[in-house]
């Protein structure tokens, strides 16, 4: 592999904190704002193998805030999209594309098709986000999962902590409540804002792909939280791995 354009890397994590990113094995599940910038940027850091999932096309609403989502990419796959950008990066990333949406049923496939070292779970359904959870949980597979981030702006309140300690997010506290159920919790990373969500800013919609409704957002807030979760991923691997 040429590895000249991990320099700056190097300086940083030194020749072994490298090699153990290029030998770890990601999972990011949603490619939407938070997703498409984790993927971007584990790729950045020199993470040799990742498989990516969504199964959405480049909407024109996307444009505010997801890396994909050009005027020259709409009705495009997210997935191709931002594969073709990975692998633009990083030539050598040995990457798996998987076009769809995680029905369910399909999280036990997927999580058993490659000794993943981490998932990030960045989609904005309850539902196939608990199952994913719950799936990674029970493998024992270290997981970040992404919170709301439609409905805040306050860049500051941001931060990765353990899924008991999240508040003032709607979307943790649905989740908070549906794994208790399943005896689980905590011993999940969560990242999240603490900051109110504006409640004003509230859409409803027709359920499609298990979601009931979506909170406005501004650009920078699901890229940064792509990118705490990313940094989540990356310095447990350089710690732990």
């Amino acid at each position: 592999m040429d590895k000249y354009w991990l320099e700056r890397t190097e300086l940083l994590v030194k020749e072994e904190g490298l090699e153990k990113l290029i030998k770890s094995n990601v999972l990011v599940v949603g490619l939407g704002g938070v997703g498409s910038f984790a993927a971007e940027f584990l790729a950045r850091a020199g993470i040799g193998n990742m498989t990516i999932v969504d199964g959405d096309t480049v909407d024109i609403t996307n444009i505010n805030r997801q890396l994909p989502a050009l005027r020259s990419t709409v009705g495009k796959h997210k997935v191709d999209v931002v594969a073709e950008r990975l692998m633009d990066i990083n030539p050598d990333l040995k990457l798996t594309k998987i076009n769809e949406f995680l029905n369910p049923e399909r999280m036990d496939e997927i999580l058993d098709s490659a000794p993943f070292d981490y998932v990030l779970d960045c989609i904005d359904s309850v539902t196939p986000k608990l199952c994913l959870i719950i799936a990674a949980k029970r493998r024992r597979i270290k997981i970040v999962s992404s919170m709301g981030a439609g409905g805040k702006t306050d860049p500051s309140k941001v931060m990765v902590r353990d899924i008991s300690k999240t508040e003032h997010c709607h979307l943790a506290r649905q989740v908070r409540k549906r794994l208790k159920k399943e005896k689980i919790d905590k011993g999940v990373r969560c990242v999240f804002a603490n900051d109110i969500q504006d409640e004003e800013s509230l859409k409803m919609t027709d359920g499609t792909n298990y979601k009931r409704s979506f909170y406005g957002t501004i650009s920078y807030m699901p890229a940064i939280f792509g990118l705490y979760a990313a940094s989540e991923v990356i310095n447990y691997l350089l710690d732990k791995k």
